[in-house]
């Protein structure tokens, strides 16, 4: 057996933090304001908060601020980030073919 490369396994470590796999699907859509992921994900808005700022640090997800009032906070995903689609398209795929209704269900109580 191979031994695990530790880029992977960091890549890993990054991803499969819980809630991560669907900010970065939400941010595939395009440009979001933090208050739209807010209501759209089931997350609270702490764990959110930390998740962003994590992808941010990790160079995945671009954070722009604009100087209005109120000021207005947007997310979107790095050339990095948008580097994962065609991986979350796969996974997408992936679950289409082998996750069943009552799995998803199970997942989401």
């Amino acid at each position: 057996m191979t031994d695990l490369c530790p880029r992977f396994e960091g890549a890993m470590e990054i991803i499969s933090k819980r809630w991560v796999g669907l900010i970065l699907f939400e941010l595939l859509d395009g440009t979001k304001r933090f208050s739209e992921m807010e209501k759209d994900l089931p997350i609270s808005g702490r764990l959110l908060s930390d998740r962003l700022k994590m992808l941010e640090k990790e160079g995945i997800v671009v954070r722009n601020i604009y100087s209005e009032f109120p000021v207005r906070i947007e997310y979107s995903l790095s050339d990095k980030g948008k580097a994962l689609e065609p991986v979350i398209q796969e996974i997408q795929n992936w679950a289409n073919d082998w996750v069943s209704s009552e799995q998803a269900e199970k997942t989401n109580t």
